[in-house]
């Protein structure tokens, strides 16, 4: 019998989610598919060569799984749990935020905060 896990418990093992209460409110409210079938069941046993797809953010994620993880563990080791088939997302300047602009100056010094303060303060009276 092949290795079979939780879904809610392997999108967390696979650190897609940050807690694994918020994997399982993803899934039980239908935006997971496991095998282009659509699921609500936060106890969805899925193991190696299902495909799940999700959004996580703007982006649809389309992971093909490779194994089932013992733990949580670091990104790295999280990553060798699965096969991401998605396309990358796009790199170009229209949907990358400005930076804003640096002066060169670094982090302002406890003097520097307490004169902004200061002028905050007389701005308001």
């Amino acid at each position: 019998m092949a290795e079979k896990l939780r879904l809610d418990k392997w999108l967390w093992h696979a650190r897609f989610f940050k807690t694994r209460s918020l994997a399982a409110t993803r899934v039980a409210a239908g935006d997971v598919r496991v095998n282009g079938v659509r699921t609500e069941k936060r106890s969805q046993m899925v193991g190696p060569e299902d495909v799940l797809t999700f959004a996580q953010g703007d982006h649809v994620r389309v992971i093909r799984i490779q194994a089932i993880g013992v733990r949580r563990g670091p990104a790295p080791e999280a990553q060798t749990l699965y096969t991401d088939l998605s396309p990358p997302e796009p790199r170009s300047k229209d949907t990358a935020p400005e930076n804003p602009g640096f002066e060169g100056k670094g982090r302002p010094t406890k003097r520097d905060r307490r004169i902004l303060d200061l002028s905050k303060a007389r701005s308001l009276e």
